[in-house]
Order: C-alpha cells, then structure tokens, then sequence
C-alpha cells in the first residue's frame, strides 16, 4: 500500500470523489481514505489501482505518489522537504522537474515558482540528479489547498481534451439534450461496471453513454423508442470506434433482453425531448420496473431526472437500494439530479 495523492476537477463538489471510490469499488482496488481536501484526495492504495484510474475517470486530473505534506509556509514545506529521501524514487542518472499548483478557490501568498526553484535545489543536492523542465524523467508536484502542501511523485495525468473532442457538437448526429461526455463516464463509473459487462441505455439518444461506456470495455445495448435516435447512435458510435452488442428500436418499458449488468440513462425529460404523452416519473418508473428482474443483486443503475422528481423515493418505492445523490446546476428551471440505486 502507497500513499496516493489526486487531483480533483473543480467543475463539481461531490462527483469527482464519488467517481474515483466508484473505479476503485469496480476495479476491486482496495483502499482507504486518509483525508479530503478542497479538489484533493488523499488515499492509501495499491500503485495498481492507479492504471484503471488513467482510461477511466474524467473528473480526475493528476494522480501521484506522496512523499509529505505540510502546513503550507515556506519553512514548513523546506524543512519537510530535507526530510524526505528522494534518492529512494528519484536516481542520478534521472532528469526531474517540480511543479506547483494550488487549487481554483485557494488564494495562496506562496510564489509558487520561487518554490519550485527552491524544492528543487533541495532535490538536486540530496540526489545529484539532473533538472530537465521540458521532457523531464520524473516530475515532482505539490498542490496548495486548504492551508497545506500536498507533494509527491507524479504518476499519471488525465487530459481533458479526448472529452472535448467527444462533446455533443463534435457528433456527426446531434440533439439538443445530449449530455457531455465527460458527465455520462463519470455516470458510468457510477454504475461501476467492469469491463466486458454488459451496459444498458434504455433512453440512449445520441449515443453518448453507449460510448463512453464501450471506450472504457464494456459491452453496450442501446434502446430508443425513436426510430431516428437509434440511427443517429449508430452514426456516433461508428464514428468514434466503438461499437454496440445491439441498438434497438423499443420502449422501456419492455426490455427485450435476458440479463443485464448495469443500467446508465438519461431519460427524456423537457421542452427537446420526446416522451410520448407519458410524463417522466410515468417513464422512469415503468423502466425501474423492467429492468428489476434482469439485473442481479448488487448490480446498479445511475440514472439522470430533474431533481423535482424525488428519484430516491421512486427508486426506494419499487424495491432498490439507494446509495447516493449529486445535483447538476444545468439552468435556471432545471437542476439535474444524478441518483445511484442498487438491486436488493
């Protein structure tokens, strides 16, 4: 067991935390939780569990090793630093660079690059080691949040971009109340499927969760009433690689398949959505409904509604388990909530 150190999206108080306990529940990756920072988690944990985390998480930036923290002054943090053997993961022959981050809420009066210049001087003296800023060996990284300094090793960077590239405008077929990428994988992972299991989107409209869900292993069946909807999915699959065990023209309410793993939706819901004369709990709870029976105890749903419609009492009133809850600021008459419910 290391002790690991991540970097948080801002972009969501609760989900990012959720999302990576999520990945490490589906990856079996035990670990515990040594402190919450603002945009920082702090965990012991296997190095292992950090190559999952890489391909699967999108409200993760940076993962590494830590090697101290502190309060976050400057004699704190030097005099932590000349108490860390950096020879045990940095070696002479090896190129290093240190970088300094702080948090987005976090005013610090610590000049980050006078830190970097000092933190590496402290490095370079106890190893020997080279400094490379542009392409260097190993890059040491400490992030300031919440009066402390968080630093370590970096092991991994998770880019944004692949999730701006797959945004709904970026899709040959587009609609209106398609979700962004980086929203439906960290739904995904919610659900905390493994890979090869087989992934349900009985609403899935442009094929957002289909892809995501396939980019990351798993075996993916595609529902929607509309005829066009299921053609546009198709487009975007093929269009970015990925591929579905089925897509098919049917209602929800009468799931034509055996088994499934997991249920990930967004079902439809406002002024841009088709739900045939049904209102959205009639629709939500006919699927819940449906669904019961082909999954197994423990297997999960996610799902997105507006948060006036209470899912955890829907879901708790037909039979599920509730886990959790995050709320999703999208305007000013909608706020989404994202709901997790387990069968029993």
């Amino acid at each position: 067991m290391a002790k690991l150190f991540f970097l948080l999206s801002g972009e969501h108080e609760s989900l990012p935390t959720s999302e990576l306990k999520a990945i490490f529940q589906a990856e079996n990756c035990q670990y515990k939780v040594l402190e919450k920072l603002d945009q920082v988690l702090r965990l012991e944990s296997s190095l292992d569990c950090i190559r999952p985390l890489k391909y699967r998480a999108a409200f993760t930036r940076l993962c590494g090793q830590e090697l101290f923290n502190c309060q976050a002054d400057v004699e704190s943090i030097k005099k932590a630093a000349c108490s860390t053997n950096f020879e045990e993961v940095l070696q002479q022959t090896e190129s290093f660079a240190v970088r300094i981050k702080h948090v987005r809420n976090y005013s610090s009066k610590i000049d980050g690059m006078l830190l970097e210049k000092e933190l590496g001087e402290i490095i370079l003296k106890q190893t020997g080691a080279r400094v490379n800023l542009k392409s260097p060996d190993k890059t040491f990284t400490g992030i300031l949040t919440d009066e402390k300094l968080v630093f370590g090793m970096k092991l991994a960077e998770i880019p944004a971009k692949p999730f701006v590239e797959r945004r709904p405008r970026k899709k040959p077929f587009f609609h209106p109340s398609a979700m962004t990428a980086k929203l439906a994988r960290c739904m995904v992972n919610l659900a905390r499927p493994r890979k090869g299991e087989l992934l349900l989107d009985p609403f899935c409209g442009t094929g957002t969760m289909l892809i995501e869900a396939s980019l990351i292993g798993c075996q993916v069946v595609g529902l929607d009433i509309q005829r066009r909807m299921i053609k546009g999915t198709n487009l975007n699959l093929v269009h970015f690689k990925t591929k579905s065990e089925g897509l098919i023209v049917a209602d929800a309410k009468s799931v034509p398949l055996c088994k499934i793993d997991c249920v990930v939706t967004d079902p439809p819901y406002g002024i841009s959505s088709t739900t045939l004369k049904r209102t959205t709990k009639q629709i939500i709870e006919e699927l819940l409904v449906a669904v019961h029976e082909l999954l197994s105890k423990g297997q999960r749903i996610c799902m997105a509604a507006p948060k006036t419609l209470r899912l955890e009492q829907l879901g708790t009133a037909l039979g599920y388990k509730y886990l959790e809850s995050h709320f999703f600021y999208v305007h000013r008459s909608l706020t989404r909530e994202i709901v997790v419910f387990e069968k029993v």
